[in-house]
């Protein structure tokens, strides 16, 4: 008799994600994306329900028929009117798990009536029923809510281990935070002490960009449009890919054409300026990691490991500032957006009497950096080590820096590359040497420093100027072997983790389903498809409202021919886009 499937649920904020257990092997289920849908429901123009990235993708252009964050309102008297219908936090998180539901049902050839679903460890009793009862509304029998910081242990593998450990897990969401200090002994997962606020996260950050954005209109434009739903949305959208660029890059040029009759927004933003808007919400963070810390009777020196959770943790100023509080480099050697989502699969799979040890990670086990002219132990030093990619980054990594000339009229800057932790860079191993010409600027012109490093060991690296556009690109060959430690032995030591293959399963469960397509990397789009799809984003509101579905279900489409590397069916698919938009605010 076929054994009945249990899916593992992260019911998030900004994205939710499910999982299930194939083979013995958690995996995040997809249907054209990363396996993580947007935690948004929305009526569309023809009165009918949408979940997920439709819904997100008309948020902008219709924010009164959309509800996002409303994990923020569980156990809450909130409503929300859908349509001519009124809605509970229940029901609207309902409408997600029976969407994830679905999704899980087609990978796995069959019905899907009972999940565990994460929660965040802070949480309420209240919270939590809400939570079960969203489950139950969906159609699920929640066999467990279990703590997102547990799932997280789950995925790390950290539960497996024979010696105890104490763990802190920093989870930085869309709209929740929480931090908790977990012991585990013999098997067993067991939350010391958690604090956290359930109003705190990326949400937060997207707010306290677009306040700016709505203050530099102000200033530049005379213009006040903190009044403007469909406005305040678009600047809403705008700052969250602002946001999520700056973890990557130091600058971000923000444009939103026809904002407003006459309004042609244009601004550019660097990360320190982005870090100084977020920096009392961040410094709140770590409050709470130091009440934890009390909380659960422990010193910074006694914990072995820091673990990120959370698309936000991915904003540099999180592991700077964790690292220097806790003397411990953070560990993000699993995808922060997916790893609760495992963990609640591998328990799914538990639920099922499936036994789970571990999975596969593919991280960089050495960090990879370049020196510059800064203070070590109190004197000024040319050589200061700047780390780019940290050691245990998941792969594939990029990251970004920005530097400064030191005198007027520079004519080269020399650019080394090394592997190592040490502050002195003149410690750590020097791979690579290249000189970048200048064009003579004055002192403290900026110069961008972008490494790439891709599952193979090969890192590329590119220098811009950032005022004239010059730049010098570079590749090192397979730099896990500079040390003297290759990359087999990197993978070796990452596969002792899991019994049997090196690499998640690509089998279906023994029920006999069909095989499903192999998704794709993330979306890259092409320059000339992304300028259509930014037009297409400019003109929605202005298109009519029979033009409106079509705009948006081709976007969504474009954008998952792009992520599945499908070029042809991305360019016909943007020709037929275009010619609706030719047409609207002529």
């Amino acid at each position: 008799m076929a054994q009945e499937p249990v899916i593992g649920i992260d019911l998030g904020t900004t994205n939710s994600e499910v999982a299930f257990v194939f083979n013995d092997t958690p995996v995040v289920i997809e249907d054209g994306d990363r396996g993580i849908m947007p935690s948004c429901v929305g009526i569309d123009r023809n009165g009918r329900l949408i979940v997920g990235r439709t819904a997100r993708n008309q948020a902008a252009a219709f924010p009164g028929d959309t509800v996002l964050a409303v994990k923020r309102q569980m156990g809450t008297d909130t409503r929300y009117t859908l349509g001519d219908q009124e809605y509970s936090p229940q029901e609207i998180s309902a409408m997600i798990l029976k969407t994830l539901k679905a999704r899980a049902e087609d990978a796995i050839g069959g019905p899907v009536q009972k999940a565990v679903i994460t929660v965040p460890a802070y949480f309420t009793d209240v919270q939590r029923q809400a939570t079960r009862d969203a489950g139950r509304i969906a159609g699920l029998e929640v066999l467990r809510i279990i703590n997102e910081p547990t799932a997280a242990a789950l995925a790390y593998g950290e539960a497996g281990r024979d010696e105890d450990r104490h763990i802190l897990i920093y989870d930085l969401g869309g709209g929740t935070f929480d931090v908790s200090i977990v012991k585990i002994e013999a098997g067993v997962v067991e939350v010391l002490a958690s604090t956290g606020d359930n109003r705190l996260g990326g949400e937060d950050f997207d707010e306290a960009l677009v306040a700016y954005l709505l203050d530099h209109i102000r200033e530049h434009h005379g213009r006040d449009l903190a009044d403007d739903p469909v406005a305040a949305a678009r600047l809403k959208s705008a700052a969250e890919v602002a946001k999520m660029q700056l973890s990557d890059e130091f600058f971000v040029h923000i444009e939103e054409d026809h904002l407003a009759p006459d309004l042609h927004l244009s601004c550019e933003v660097s990360r320190d300026l982005f870090e100084e808007m977020i920096q009392p919400l961040i410094e709140k963070t770590m409050t709470s990691v130091a009440k934890a810390l009390r909380d659960a009777a422990l010193s910074p020196g006694r914990l072995d490991k820091v673990i990120l959770v959370g698309g936000s943790t991915r904003i540099p100023m999180v592991s700077r500032l964790l690292s220097g509080e806790l003397n411990i480099e953070p560990d993000i050697g699993i995808d922060p957006d997916l790893c609760v989502a495992l963990g609640a699969g591998i328990q799914a799979g538990r639920e099922m009497g499936k036994s789970i040890q571990s999975m596969l990670i593919d991280i960089t086990p050495y960090t990879f950096g370049t020196s510059a002219f800064g203070m070590l132990d109190g004197r000024h030093y040319p050589h200061c080590f700047v780390p780019l990619i940290r050691r245990n980054t998941k792969l594939p990594a990029t990251r970004t820096e920005a530097f400064q000339t030191l005198v007027d009229n520079q004519a080269a800057a020399d650019i080394n590359v090394y592997q190592g932790d040490h502050p002195d860079a003149l410690d750590n191993i020097r791979i690579g040497t290249y000189t970048f010409d200048l064009s003579k600027a004055p002192a403290g012109s900026v110069i961008t420093l972008r490494y790439d490093l891709d599952l193979n060991g090969i890192l590329t690296l590119e220098a811009r100027e950032k005022d004239t556009g010059k730049t010098i690109n570079a590749v090192l060959e397979n730099v896990f072997s500079q040390s003297g430690t290759g990359i087999s032995e990197s993978r070796d030591k990452v596969g002792a983790l899991f019994p049997g293959d090196n690499a998640p399963s690509k089998e279906l469960p023994s029920t006999g389903e069909p095989p499903r397509p192999e998704p794709g990397p993330d979306a890259v789009l092409p320059p000339a498809i992304a300028g259509i799809l930014d037009q297409a984003r400019e003109k929605l509101p202005l298109a009519p409202d029979e033009d409106k579905d079509d705009i948006i279900n081709l976007m969504e489409d474009i954008t998952e021919a792009c992520a599945r590397n499908d070029p042809d069916r991305a360019g016909k698919l943007a020709e037929d886009l275009e010619d609706i938009l030719f047409y609207i605010g002529e």
